[in-house]
């Protein structure tokens, strides 16, 4: 492993152990040339994916690119980072699992807005209004309407408490 500091290829693994899910290895590394410190992790990789884009163009499926745009669609929402990485990892794999490898890119932001429906109705509405192009407020309207009859009066959660001002004496 290269070190991200000197660029030294002579890197060393002071500690190992699973991670919480324990979907990956996490490796603490030291590099004896310049004495920094880093972290790894390893993950499996059942078979190289490439992801179809519209336009017919192939690209390798980039775990990292999923990462960040899921943590767009999140930002600022409280989601346990946990459960984040739960299901990314249930979304790779799945699509490692699905045909030869190759995947259309319309599946994996099906995946990702299904995900994200579980996790956070703002988070899932934020990625859907990029990834179907919302134009005009009609559009965030029908997926509203489509969230809201997925659920009940009783299950949507109170409203929040107004916040008084403190009475002078």
């Amino acid at each position: 492993m290269r070190c991200p500091y000197c660029g030294s290829l002579d890197t060393q693994v002071k500690d190992s152990r699973p991670t919480d899910d324990s979907s990956s290895i996490r490796r603490r590394r030291i590099c004896p040339d310049c004495g920094g410190r880093f972290t790894t992790f390893e993950r499996v990789q059942l078979r190289e994916l490439t992801v179809m884009k519209r336009s017919g163009r192939r690209v390798p499926f980039d775990r990292d690119k999923l990462q960040q745009s899921v943590e767009v669609a999140l930002r600022k929402r409280p989601v346990d980072p946990e459960r984040v990485e739960r299901m990314i990892n249930g979304i790779v794999r799945q699509l490692e699992s699905m045909s030869d490898g190759e995947v259309p890119s319309e599946t994996v932001g099906e995946l990702v807005m299904e995900g994200l429906k579980g996790l956070d109705d703002v988070a899932y509405v934020r990625f859907a209004s990029v990834y179907k192009n919302f134009r005009e407020a009609k559009d965030f309207e029908e997926i509203l309407g489509k969230l809201a009859e997925g659920e009940s009066e009783d299950e949507l959660p109170p409203p929040p408490k107004k916040k008084r001002a403190p009475s002078e004496p």
